[in-house]
């Protein structure tokens, strides 16, 4: 099992990043298509086989890796414009995960499993931290202090 990561652009949080594919989903069953969340990329995974053998996207936000989405399948499809792509379908639960820091990259990249931050314990943000920026928690938490 492998991972995928991914930024997810012009997204502010998790909460933007859910009411998004809401909206999407909403506009595909409104043109009478199944209600399966895809993300479209360009590219295929090469490693495709162990990405769907449990593996997730990680989004990062605004520099963060913040959640995660189990992938349960990828398919090659064609777009409106006759090109090939590739479809990440995604399960509907976005999970938090601890934020940990990222820098950017274009595409998306393999995650080992070694890499991936655990999922958040108290959700979105444990309470006991909620008002520690998200900054300062991702270097105390790089830092083994949180």
């Amino acid at each position: 099992m492998i991972h995928l990561i991914k930024l997810a652009v012009g997204i502010q949080d998790i909460e933007h990043l859910a009411a998004r594919q809401k909206e999407r989903l909403a506009h595909a069953k409104a043109r009478g298509e199944t209600g399966r969340l895809c993300h479209m990329t360009r590219n295929v995974p090469r490693r495709a086989e162990e990405v769907i053998a449990g593996g997730s996207i990680y989004w990062v936000i605004k520099g963060f890796i913040r959640a995660r989405q189990r992938i349960l399948a990828i398919e090659q499809v064609t777009d409106e414009e006759a090109r090939k792509r590739c479809a990440f379908v995604l399960d509907h639960e976005l999970v938090p995960t601890q934020i940990r820091s990222m820098r950017a990259f274009q595409g998306w990249r393999y995650f080992e499993p070694a890499q991936v931050p655990a999922d958040a314990p108290g959700g979105i943000k444990s309470p006991e931290y909620a008002e520690i920026p998200d900054s300062m928690a991702a270097e105390l938490r790089n830092l083994g202090l949180l």
